[in-house]
């Protein structure tokens, strides 16, 4: 388990956690715990991550923690 993290996103604070060890440039999967809740970042054929929700649920989110993630890690 990792230290959290932190990320603000429409002017509110989010605490989340990467579940996910060992990431490489050649991760696909990013496993994280958002506020309790386990999610899965995948990344698509083009680079681009992509969360297993429905746009009602926590999607932009999830889309600013894939990029922050992918930035922190290096792999984009």
């Amino acid at each position: 388990m990792s230290l959290p993290l932190r990320i603000t996103f429409g002017q509110k604070d989010y605490t989340y956690k990467v579940l996910t060890r060992q990431i490489t440039r050649d991760t696909s999967l990013i496993e994280i715990d958002l506020e309790g809740v386990q999610y899965q970042l995948r990344k698509s054929a083009d680079n681009l991550w992509q969360s297993n929700v429905t746009i009602s649920d926590n999607a932009e989110l999830l889309g600013a923690i894939a990029r922050n993630l992918s930035l922190r890690y290096r792999i984009y």
